[in-house]
């Protein structure tokens, strides 16, 4: 089978999850330096896994142990009904990168008995066990068993509930000791307002009181998470011998330098060389990145993908970045928060061809960074949109039942037949190359003035944007989308997810916490309330079923605009108190009634709500002087036998 025909396929399905395979094609056609260069930032990238796993709880790396521990050498009935629940919980630890559900934050329960682990436990011989020096097996039982078995012991990873201590309620191993109130007077006391370029303060490290005194713990080289950093380092230095130009030779170089130091003003040095990189094929992202496992959104999880530039898909982001001033320019916002001059923004589609730390197994579909608001406004932002991963999920999804279960009519249908693919697809564009990097904010706006709130601001104003522009005729005009009509199927698609779809992945009775659900919830509601009195949007019932029906598309449009307004004044302004409003009042609360009934439909089509990816595994041919002469690729790799693979080769805490 030729590899650009090769489809992804599910590798295995376990609780609400399914395991897909992606496809990297066009990697056979790249250069044997490329290749290698792939190879070596994929070392990298799974270098760092334990880091992600400690940062989503400090129970994780023992309680992985100690399962995988089991799982190896079980002597017991493999087949049972115990066993078969313990694997599941195993599947569901690998993927989550720990105890707490990825996505809803909530501690997932064993499906079977204290009893059965504790005596599987006692079973194995002690020298295959994670005890610490001078630890009894009943020591490590007392210590791990209460986190696994009881549900009311650190519950939920990040917490968000409004009037909460988000710190202490939260299980994330960011913070030590520290109450909520003084984690945002320590960093509050660091800045300064007449500080022109900020670093983002708290980004790498982890918050504790020790003997009454506050202070940071550095992830560095010689500092915390020292010994998954220093093999991470190593592979970079083996990718700076085969970079492909001297600007991604300079990005690497300071990568490792900030690794070395922890200094965060070289992490901005790092952040604009490789934003300014736009000529490198190759290209990648590793390190503390994304802000959302932090209930505070300071600090920041471990993530990395290596990833190569697909030619042909990145004609249609480039048409985008190419007007991104003209976008600025007719957003509906208010002239204050506009960027007089949009500069820096470059847009590609890349094929991903290793995912690692927060972004593995379960991985975003589209990247704008960095993140430094001082940056982007002075120096622009990179946006990808990640092609072979999105081509998989809509390979996945065909055929699946859920749109003739939750899709009002045939005209949406059809709507959804001809032009969902590539609407989703613009949205993502859209959302990453010029959403995130449009407006700014007001002279003297604290960065992080929304705290807890900022995550759902961003990504609803990124949302709104990219909706917005999707219905415009300089969408047609630029050859983007084949007629006038096709926006719909995205303004479909989105409303019926906010409104309805997504809360499949709510248990029973919580509330919305994850800020890309609140902010999808926060706009399709925001909308429908506000679209009421003229039937914008509508909730309607046919035999028995609740739908989502879209009466006036043009109008919805007209509501995306004030909504984007909003927003963004909003975060120009640093309000943090309209944030907590507008967030509390549309984004979180979930109804009850219509929640049980769409979790009874979804029930009946057999799917599953999440989904993640397996990677491929590289391996280098070297000739008798021990140089690489290629690089194969293989697909073959089960889950299970990738994560104990992973877990036995790169297991550096």
């Amino acid at each position: 089978m030729k590899e650009e025909k090769k489809l992804a396929y599910s590798v295995e399905r376990f609780a609400d999850l399914e395991v897909l395979r992606y496809y990297v094609p066009g990697f056979e056609s790249l250069s044997l330096r490329q290749k290698t260069l792939v190879y070596y930032l994929s070392q990298a990238a799974l270098e760092g896994r334990d880091i992600l796993f400690d940062q989503n709880g400090k129970y994780n790396l023992r309680i992985r142990r100690l399962l995988e521990s089991v799982y190896l050498h079980f002597n017991g009935e493999r087949n049972s009904d115990e066993f078969r629940a313990f694997e599941v919980y195993l599947k569901r630890i690998w993927f989550a990168n720990g105890i707490y559900h990825h996505y809803s934050c909530d501690k997932f329960m064993p499906g079977f008995s204290q009893n059965f682990l504790e005596n599987a436990v006692k079973d194995l011989d002690v020298s295959v066990l994670p005890l610490r020096e001078n630890e009894t097996v009943e020591e490590m039982i007392s210590d791990l068993f209460p986190v696994i078995f009881d549900p009311s012991l650190y519950p939920k990873r990040v917490n968000q509930a409004d009037g909460d201590d988000l710190v202490q309620t939260s299980a994330a191993n960011y913070y030590e000791g520290v109450s909520q109130s003084e984690a945002e007077a320590f960093y509050a006391a660091m800045k300064d307002a007449n500080v022109a370029e900020p670093v983002m303060y708290g980004l790498n490290s982890r918050l504790v009181k020790e003997n009454g005194v506050v202070k940071e713990q550095v992830w560095k080289i010689g500092g915390m998470y020292s010994a998954a950093i220093e093999k991470i380092v190593y592979w970079l230095r083996k990718a700076e011998e085969v970079a492909e130009n001297k600007s991604q030779h300079e990005v690497i170089c300071l990568l490792v330098k900030y690794y070395e130091t922890g200094d965060l003003k070289i992490f901005d040095e790092y952040s604009i060389e490789w934003l300014k990189d736009t000529s490198s094929f190759v290209d990648f992202v590793n390190g503390f990145i994304e802000t959302y496992g932090d209930p505070l959104g300071m600090k920041a999880s471990w993530e990395s993908i290596v990833n190569f530039k697909d030619v042909k898909a990145t004609a249609r982001t480039e048409t985008i970045s190419r007007h991104a001033q003209w976008f600025e320019e007719h957003s509906p916002v208010d002239e204050r928060f506009k960027k007089e001059k949009v500069t820096g923004v470059s847009a590609k589609v890349i094929t991903a061809a290793m995912l690692g730390g927060d972004l593995y197994p379960s991985t975003a579909i589209g990247i704008n960074l960095p993140n430094s608001n001082w940056i982007r406004s002075k120096h622009g932002s990179k946006s990808v949109t990640i092609g072979n991963l999105t081509d998989a999920y809509n390979k996945a999804s065909r055929g699946n039942g859920f749109r003739e279960e939750f899709v009002y009519g045939e005209e949406e249908k059809d709507l959804l037949e001809k032009y969902a693919d590539l609407t989703g697809e613009l949205h993502t564009d859209l959302h990453e190359c010029l959403g995130h990097g449009s407006g700014k904010l007001l002279q003297g706006t604290d960065p992080d003035a929304l705290k807890a709130y900022g995550s759902t601001i961003e990504e609803a104003r990124a949302d709104l944007f990219g909706l917005y522009y999707l219905a415009d005729d300089k969408m047609v005009d630029l050859g983007l989308v084949p007629d006038k009509n096709a926006y719909k199927a995205e303004y479909y698609t989105y409303m019926l997810n906010g409104l309805m779809t997504q809360l499949v992945r709510i248990e029973p009775g919580c509330a919305v916490e994850e800020a890309h659900m609140r902010n999808r919830q926060l706009i399709a509601r925001w909308c429908l309330e506000q679209g009421k009195s003229d039937h914008v949007v509508e909730m309607v019932k046919r035999d028995g079923k609740t739908f989502v029906r879209i009466n006036d598309y043009e109008r919805l449009r007209t509501l995306f605009g004030r909504l984007l307004a909003e927003i963004q004044r909003i975060k120009s302004e640093g309000d943090f108190e309209a944030a907590r409003s507008i967030v509390e009042q549309y984004g979180v609360k979930v109804d009850a009634v219509l929640h049980a009934e769409i979790l009874e439909r979804y029930r009946k089509l057999h799917l599953a709500p999440y989904k993640g990816f397996v990677n491929p595994v590289y391996s280098p041919e070297k000739d008798e002087q021990g140089n690489i002469v290629d690089v194969r690729i293989s697909y073959e790799e089960g889950y299970a036998e990738q994560m104990l693979r992973y877990s036995r080769d790169y297991s550096n805490l």
